[in-house]
């Protein structure tokens, strides 16, 4: 019998687990299972409202993910147990929670009407407020981890997340024992002990050096902040080692053999560069869902300013790892689809089959660049990359009484690209060179999207040759758990499905789009970098009124 591997894949909305052969990384099957409760936005599922700006998530629908799409993965696959020599997870990230010394969710130890006491997910940004506050300090005290997250450390990350439980809700921050990443977490549930990953520690932890940052530095931040720091520190473990072996619960629970190797986490984006064998310098992988996580490795350190971190070992052994991100791009597509627009489009989509999406891709894909006369700022979700501000909001600008919902529609992708083209400028001028682009995720399927990509940034596009990259690249990090490639590298060369060089750009359509580019440059640079507190403002606003 051949050998096989697991990879779960814990997204935004559901969780994703794919069979595959350890030798070569032949997908054999897959099962997708939706949270119960998605991402808790407006209120608890015990009832109590939520402010602004929160994204929470139930741990139980993560289990769910392991007890009914591990199985269903298995029977797609028809292969039984005894083939599985290994299991890895991956996971949004920082999506972070506080949890007992034994683990257990403060939600469900006894506070479910505690909004604090539940995982908060990568897009809860209500903590903007103290992660100015964290980045301000920082650069008066002159703190030498700074540069290393491009000057300025997100709301989204962990340190923000904490100072807002210590503020908001200082009984929850004593009693919780752990303050663990969900990627580590899920990995606690497999093999019943608690380990750390180096990936989130770098990424989202401010781990650099060998430490966190000083307890006086978080004193100063707000009296007994420095009481995370024991909440944090475990050892950390390299990408591709073993956490420990699946326990029999956890066997049980799976229909997976006990005691096999149970991989070390990771983080959703930095496993998918080993499945999309995007492990060399220059070689930059867009992970492109409801975000976009932008990852590429260097053989030196360099400090780009607006990046999410640069961490040594954090993706692969022996390179730097620089991250870069968007908060929103199918997010934006979605929100769009969801609200403006018109019955119509439904109807059509209904009567021929497909979704609003197509219909909209398909009337975008006839209008000749630049003919809609609009450009658009795709902040929806703030801007993660590379002005670290979730304070900030969309703008379009250009409509008339004659603009169409394909024509904003097409606005919102070339928005996207943009920021991906600012993202590449800045990795360039800051002295990492980008040689290829390398696309995985859900949003690959749509080739207009694609076709578009290689116009805006003149870069040839290769694409992921599989829906499940993220998925897949946690088989590979498992497959090296279980010994069947020697590290990750190798694994990475063996396993990873990659089509090289699957969009050219068109000289003509880039031609074109450098016009809108610098409309969109001005715009960003307006509103985003003191031209305008608009947008600050509403937010203000906004929150004042709610």
């Amino acid at each position: 019998m051949s050998a096989v591997v697991i990879g779960v894949d814990f997204g935004t909305l559901s969780g994703r687990a794919v069979v595959v052969s350890a030798a070569d990384g032949t997908e054999l099957g897959t099962a997708v299972h939706e949270y119960a409760h998605g991402v808790v936005e407006r209120a608890l599922p015990s009832g109590g409202p939520l402010g602004p700006d929160w994204a929470l998530q139930v741990p139980q629908d993560w289990r769910d993910v392991l007890a009914i799409a591990v199985p269903k993965a298995l029977a797609d696959a028809e292969v039984i147990a005894s083939q599985v020599i290994g299991i890895g997870c991956d996971f949004t990230a920082c999506t972070v929670l506080p949890t007992t010394a034994e683990g257990v969710p403060l939600c469900e130890a006894g506070f479910a009407d505690r909004p604090h006491a539940y995982p908060k997910l990568w897009k809860h940004h209500a903590a903007q407020g103290q992660a100015d506050r964290i980045n301000a300090l920082a650069a008066t005290w002159r703190e030498p981890w700074l540069a290393r997250y491009g000057g300025k450390i997100s709301s989204e990350w962990q340190y923000a997340k904490a100072l807002q439980l210590l503020e908001e809700d200082p009984e929850l921050f004593t009693l919780a024992d752990r303050w663990i990443e969900a990627a580590d977490w899920i990995i606690w549930e497999l093999c019943g002990q608690e380990t750390r990953n180096l990936c989130t520690a770098g990424y989202k932890g401010i781990y650099q050096d060998g430490s966190y940052p000083a307890p006086e530095f978080l004193e100063a931040l707000a009296p007994g902040f420095s009481a995370l720091l024991p909440k944090l520190e475990h050892p950390l473990s390299a990408m591709g080692g073993v956490a420990g072996p699946l326990t029999p619960f956890a066997a049980a629970m799976t229909g997976l053999p006990e005691g096999i190797p149970v991989a070390i986490g990771n983080v959703d984006a930095h496993v998918t560069s080993v499945a999309a064998a995007a492990v060399d310098p220059g070689q930059l992988l867009m992970v492109m869902g409801t975000s976009t996580c932008h990852v590429v490795n260097g053989d030196h350190l360099a400090e780009v300013p607006g990046m999410c971190g640069v961490v040594r070992d954090g993706v692969v052994p022996g390179l730097w790892g620089y991250e870069a991100g968007q908060s929103g791009v199918g997010d934006i597509f979605a929100w769009f689809v969801d609200n403006g627009v018109p019955g119509s489009y439904a109807e059509e989509a209904l009567e021929r089959g497909i979704s609003v999406h197509d219909v909209l891709t398909e009337r975008a894909a006839r209008i000749p660049v630049g003919a809609h006369g609009l450009v658009a700022l795709d902040w929806h979700s703030g801007n993660r990359s590379v002005l670290v501000d979730h304070d900030l909001s969309g703008v379009l600008i250009g409509t008339t009484l004659a603009t169409r919902p394909e024509e904003i529609y097409l606005a919102l992708l070339e928005a996207t690209a943009f920021g991906t083209r600012t993202i590449i400028d800045a990795f360039e001028a800051g002295g990492v060179a980008i040689t290829e682009l390398v696309v995985a995720g859900g949003l690959l399927k749509n080739a207009f999207l694609m076709q578009l990509y290689a116009d805006v940034t003149r870069r040839p596009l290769s694409v992921m040759e599989t829906q499940n990259g993220s998925a897949l690249g946690s088989a590979i990090h498992a497959a090296v758990a279980a010994g069947a490639h020697p590290d990750v590298n190798a694994a990475a060369r063996a396993m990873g499905k990659v089509h090289r060089n699957a969009y050219l750009p068109d000289e003509s359509r880039a031609d074109a789009y450098d016009q809108l580019y610098a409309i969109y440059t001005e715009l960003h640079d307006h509103f985003g970098r003191g031209g305008s507190s608009a947008l600050h403002t509403l937010r203000k606003i906004r929150n004042a009124a709610r």
